[in-house]
């Protein structure tokens, strides 16, 4: 320690120790006003490093709110996760450097003021109270009178004890100052040295911390230059739509509308529309609807549960109403209410009306949901007992569609774009499509495509083999036949959209590449009734009692192969079959025609007679011809007792031919001059296959002919027991759904494994019973 004053100058007390006094007194008053300035500014400064610590520790927890509310953006996630964290353990180093910096400066500096320096200060006034003391005995020394002998002994031994106590305190002033004046100068280097020591520390925690997430850092940089340049392009983007919409001159855009039967999301169409309320006051309210999963919902808020309008469509229809006094209505009727709506416009109510029309005819086709595991001893309930079912169930054959379909001639293309393996069929046209063709054909509408998945949705055995009997070469034929004289090129699988939808749209709606029939009038019409009227010239076209049809043997059928469109190879297979066509008879009637005006009509019949004529040959590719030119589905012979195409599919039991006629909107209710429908004649022929499937598609049992005959009544009369089994449980099955009542799964077991044998083994079906009770429902 460096002496500042020597203890022999405090006992001369000369002017000189005096002053340096005077001196170190000055320096010591300034250091303590400084050291008291810097401590309560490092208070201060400690004060507000706490609260930006704790401001801090908030902004972190923000970003990590913020980092979880970013769960669904792995990219944002990890950024904010691993930046707070580093944010985080650079706060606490922050919150150790205070508390170094407490340590180091405020309390240690804290130290020298209040205790060195206050020492210094009471060390200090003891000597000047010493040096007051020595003046006055000094002065008193100096005024004793020689003649007063005590006086001065006074003065002299009062001098003698303020000389030695100011001695002393002399020194302890003196010790005291040399003393402080080390003691500063350790105690502030040593505060400055732990100060910066605990900031070397927190810095160099922080760029260890830092230079973790360096190699992060850049990748990050490198990603957000990418973010920056395609949030560019589409702003670029947004703001060209946005001008090319602001120029529309439109006061709605009725695109909004549009129905989409393929929409990812499961809404075919949703909007706005006014409700007519239910109550007695009739009230409109303004809600939002929405077509999905087989229901009609609405709702008021987004956050309200939606309300079921329609449980399902299947059970609805949908018509407009221009009776109402307001405009623009239309009503969803259901079997237990009704529903008025209203729409903003004409288009609109249109758009919603075939919306719905198209939703319901979806909900035919899609898949049903899978019924129970197959029973492992499944009973066939029939009056006479059981029989073996086929050991493939409905879940075989799903898994056998996607295969059988695809192997057809011209089949493992799609038929319209020829794009490879399509997984989607149209099942009124026999053909398979690709996924973006098949949304093409369901917006077309179900009177001209209905489109089915091969691998997602279920298919009955009838129409494995309806997909079997046509295929995309055969119809191609028929649809495309005009393409190389027209130069028209077909779409490729790289056609874009809108070229595939202009393309079906010709094909199928249009009808542009078909080979235009002659003109032939209504030849066969003629034809017809001359034969008919020369081979029985005392009937008229009501006979008071109808005859009762035999069965006859199966007609000649056409060959599969046969190119539709042929009106020449066809009129030969006829020419060469007609006699035996002819003298076999047709359902009810049966009389005998010239084979050589046979082969002229049949060279010159309009698409309804060949419609007619093929279905009885059970010539799918000729029919789908017929169908392709223009023939009505339900085209009525009135030269032979009003017969439709259907009811001569019947005659020759052709399964696969009424299944594509019942497809392409034939009534399965159509009944001939004699008052039968198809499900009598099926019934009167005996065949139970086609029984099954007209009751799956609807006929009505209950229709009676001109003898008053119902299909069970004539079933029971021919015992068949197997067509009274099911006659009987339609029966039963109309009672349960009219009592409200869904039924067991028996119903569809037994009618599915009828379909079954009908379409895989119907030699099973050839059988009657001839001990059938003759009871009564």
């Amino acid at each position: 320690m460096t002496v500042k004053l020597d203890f022999e100058d405090c006992l001369k007390d000369s002017p000189r120790f005096r002053a340096a006094i005077d001196v170190i007194e000055s320096e010591v008053t300034e250091l303590e006003t400084k050291l008291e300035k810097m401590v309560k500014v490092c208070s201060t400064m400690l004060d507000t490093g706490r609260i930006y610590n704790q401001s801090s520790k908030q902004f972190v927890s923000g970003i990590r709110e913020l980092s979880q509310h970013s769960s669904g953006d792995n990219m944002m996630m990890e950024c904010l996760e691993k930046f707070s964290d580093c944010l985080s353990n650079m706060i606490e180093a922050h919150m150790e450097l205070l508390d170094t910096t407490q340590r180091a400066v405020k309390q240690q500096v804290q130290n020298l003021v209040k205790e060195d320096i206050r020492k210094f200060k009471d060390v200090k006034k003891e000597f000047d109270k010493g040096s007051e003391a020595l003046e006055s005995a000094l002065l008193r020394n100096a005024q004793a009178p020689r003649n007063k002998q005590h006086e001065v002994e006074d003065s002299s031994s009062a001098l003698l004890a303020a000389r030695k106590s100011f001695r002393n305190e002399a020194l302890d002033y003196v010790l005291q100052i040399n003393i402080i004046q080390g003691k500063k100068k350790y105690d502030i280097l040593q505060a400055m040295l732990n100060l910066m020591d605990g900031q070397a520390t927190y810095f160099t925690q922080g760029y260890d911390g830092l230079k973790e997430l360096q190699t992060y850092r850049k990748e990050l940089a490198a990603k957000l230059h990418q973010l920056v340049l395609n949030a560019a392009r589409e702003a670029r983007d947004m703001e060209q739509r946005h001008a090319t919409i602001k120029k529309k001159d439109i006061s709605y855009d009725d695109s909004i509308m549009e129905c989409k039967m393929d929409a990812p999301s499961g809404i075919v169409m949703e909007g706005y529309l006014f409700k007519r309320a239910s109550n007695a006051f009739k009230t409109w309210s303004r809600r939002w609807f929405s077509i999905q999963n087989n229901q009609l919902v609405y709702q008021k808020k987004i956050k309200d549960n939606v309300t079921v309008v329609v449980e399902d469509l299947r059970l609805c229809t949908v018509k407009p109403c221009p009776e109402n006094e307001r405009r623009f209505c239309f009503e969803v009727v259901s079997p237990s209410k009704a529903c008025m709506l209203q729409a903003d416009s004409e288009k609109q109510q249109q758009a919603w009306v075939v919306a719905v029309q198209n939703s319901i005819a979806s909900a035919f086709s899609e898949s049903r949901e899978d019924t129970l595991s197959s029973k492992s001893d499944r009973t066939s309930f029939t009056s006479t007992g059981s029989f073996d079912l086929p050991g493939s169930g409905k879940e075989v054959i799903d898994k056998k569609v996607l295969d059988q379909v695809q192997r057809i001639p011209g089949n493992a293309q799609c038929c319209d774009c020829n794009e490879p393996a399509p997984e989607w069929a149209s099942i009124n046209l026999g053909i398979s499509l690709c996924i973006e063709c098949s949304g093409i054909h369901r917006s077309l509408g179900v009177h001209f495509s209905k489109v089915r998945s091969l691998t997602l949705d279920s298919w009955e055995p009838e129409l494995i083999k309806l997909m079997c009997e046509l295929g995309n070469a055969t119809i191609n034929r028929i649809y495309e036949a005009r393409i190389e004289e027209m130069t028209r090129k077909k779409p490729s699988p790289s056609s874009t959209r809108q070229d595939k939808e202009a393309w079906i749209r010709a094909k199928y709606v249009e009808k542009k590449f078909i080979k235009k029939l002659p003109d032939s009038g209504s030849r066969l019409h003629r034809s017809s009734l001359r034969h008919h009227r020369s081979a029985n010239p005392e009937r008229t076209f009501k006979p008071e009692k109808p005859p009762k049809p035999v069965i006859k043997p199966k007609p000649l059928t056409l060959p599969r192969t046969a190119a539709p469109g042929n009106m020449s190879a066809f009129a030969m297979s006829s020419s060469s079959s007609s006699s035996n066509l002819h003298s076999s008879g047709s359902v009810g009637d049966m009389h005998e025609n010239d084979g050589e005006d046979d082969r002229e009509d049949m060279k010159h019949l309009h698409p309804g007679a060949l419609l007619y004529r093929a279905a009885v040959h059970q010539s799918l590719p000729i029919m789908a011809d017929a169908l392709a030119h223009g023939a009505d589905v339900n085209w009525v012979n009135a030269a032979e007792e009003n017969r439709t195409p259907l009811i001569q599919a019947v005659s020759s039991n052709s399964l696969v031919a009424c299944e594509f006629l019942l497809q392409n909107g034939a009534s399965v209710n159509l009944a001939d001059s004699y008052g039968r429908g198809p499900l009598h004649h099926a019934t009167i022929l005996g065949h139970t296959g086609l029984a099954c499937l007209f009751l799956k598609r609807g006929a009505n049992q209950n229709a009676t002919d001109m003898d008053d005959k119902d299909p069970l009544t004539i079933a029971i009369e021919n015992a068949n027991a197997d067509i009274v089994t099911l006659l009987r449980l339609a029966k039963m099955r109309e009672a349960e759904v009219a009592m409200g009542q869904s039924g067991d799964e028996t119903y569809q077991d037994i009618f599915r494994d009828f379909s079954l044998m009908a379409s895989d083994n119907p030699e099973k079906l050839d059988r009657r019973s001839y001990t059938l009770k003759l009871t009564t429902m």
